[in-house]
């Protein structure tokens, strides 16, 4: 049987891509929650560069092929529970029961495009490239058929790879298995719909079934063309809500992109109730607690008309993010793309653990706030059980 190490020194081929350590069981603030790892070329040499997630800072470490075989024996050895790893032809993952055991997997996949490996500090080397024309794209008028990004358009390009960023981190989610059915609800001119699509069914491999929900036919009829048009026959858009669309019973992944306050509440319970691995979400437009908001030593500050807007919508998303802890996600608030487009673009990352996190504290702070909010309704029908017994008033 082979050891963790020799297993390791195994899978960080020149085929491997990325590897994701995850499951930390130690709750400490300075413990990193997640590391990513994946090969970078430095001077000519190809390294392993760890990016360790402690909280909202993003800490990153260079390694050699022994270090970085010898830092994850420590990490998994030391309190992560879970590796990912992702490469061209194979995919591999180690699982760490509590007691200790180790369990190694390996499963063959077809071959994917070689992935170049990223020069280190050099210019944004983005998924999708520029000068590699993608038909959606052009078609959406993003790049020109050479696959020149427009200029006015370059804001749009560099969101949708940020998107896809997000969608890369959470590939371990995923299962290779079988088909991956995923919702998005919102999804307007459908660019990030498309690239979804294009990303995870053309460039990594995955049997996806992407169901696109919108309100407004003339953009449902325009994205069924285009989805006809490049034969991508598991890419569907329907006229629906997401709030009461029952075409399926099971969904691996929720996307929702700028549903409107309180749409994005509807949004995020439906996902839990279908069980779904991983909620990409960015809200916008938080009224709701906007009128509610009560509390007597923050008065003197909420007089403010802006300042008590913009406090509100971050408890909005602060609140609704505890909530999905609290159903067994393990959830992050992330920038979305660059403060100076807009101040509203942050991007709500949950993916399924099945740990669920007290709301004692949760239930204290929205009582002080007045924070009665419909996805704690929906969540909890018949209100938030503390640990103690109580229940929120």
């Amino acid at each position: 049987m082979k050891t963790l190490q020799e297993f390791l020194e195994e899978q960080f081929d020149q085929e491997m891509m990325l590897a994701v350590l995850s499951g930390q069981r130690k709750k400490d603030a300075d413990v990193p929650s997640k590391v990513r790892i994946r090969p970078v070329e430095i001077k000519g040499t190809v390294c392993y560069q760890a990016t360790a997630t402690v909280g909202q800072k993003a800490i990153h470490k260079n390694y050699t092929h022994e270090e970085v075989t010898a830092y994850i024996t420590d990490c998994l050895e030391d309190g992560f529970s879970q590796l990912q790893i992702q490469g061209q032809r194979k995919d591999a993952s180690v699982l760490v029961s509590k007691k200790g055991k180790q369990t190694m997997k390996v499963k063959q996949h077809p071959a994917l495009e070689p992935v170049k490996i990223m020069a280190h500090n050099r210019v944004k080397q983005y998924i999708l490239k520029e000068g590699i024309p993608v038909p959606f794209l052009v078609d959406l008028g993003v790049m020109n058929a050479q696959g020149k990004v427009h200029q006015h358009s370059y804001d749009k390009f560099k969101q949708i790879n940020r998107f896809l960023e997000f969608i890369e981190d959470i590939l371990p989610a995923l299962s290779r298995e079988r088909e991956i059915t995923i919702l998005d609800f919102g999804y307007g001119k459908s660019y990030l719909t498309f690239a979804m699509y294009y990303y995870l069914r053309e460039l990594k491999g995955y049997d996806v079934n992407i169901i696109g929900l919108d309100l407004k036919t003339d953009v449902i009829k325009k994205c069924s063309g285009l989805a006809q048009k490049y034969g991508y026959e598991k890419l569907h858009f329907l006229q629906g809500d997401i709030a009461d669309y029952d075409g399926v019973t099971k969904v691996d992944m929720v996307v929702t992109l700028h549903a409107c306050d309180k749409a994005t509440d509807y949004a995020l319970a439906k996902a839990v109730e279908w069980g779904a691995e991983v909620i990409l979400s960015v809200p916008c437009c938080q009224h709701e607690l906007n009128d509610k908001i009560q509390n007597e030593l923050l008065k003197p500050v909420l007089k403010y008309g802006i300042l008590k807007e913009r406090m509100s919508a971050l408890l909005t998303d602060g609140i609704r993010a505890e909530l999905l802890e609290s159903k067994g996600y393990r959830t992050q608030i992330l920038e979305f793309i660059d403060m100076e487009h807009t101040p509203k673009n942050l991007l709500i990352r949950a993916v399924k653990t099945g740990k669920k996190q007290s709301t004692d504290s949760l239930a204290e702070m929205t009582e002080a706030l007045h924070a009665d909010l419909i996805l704690e309704k929906l969540l909890y029908p018949q209100g938030i059980q503390t640990e103690k017994g109580a229940q929120k008033p």
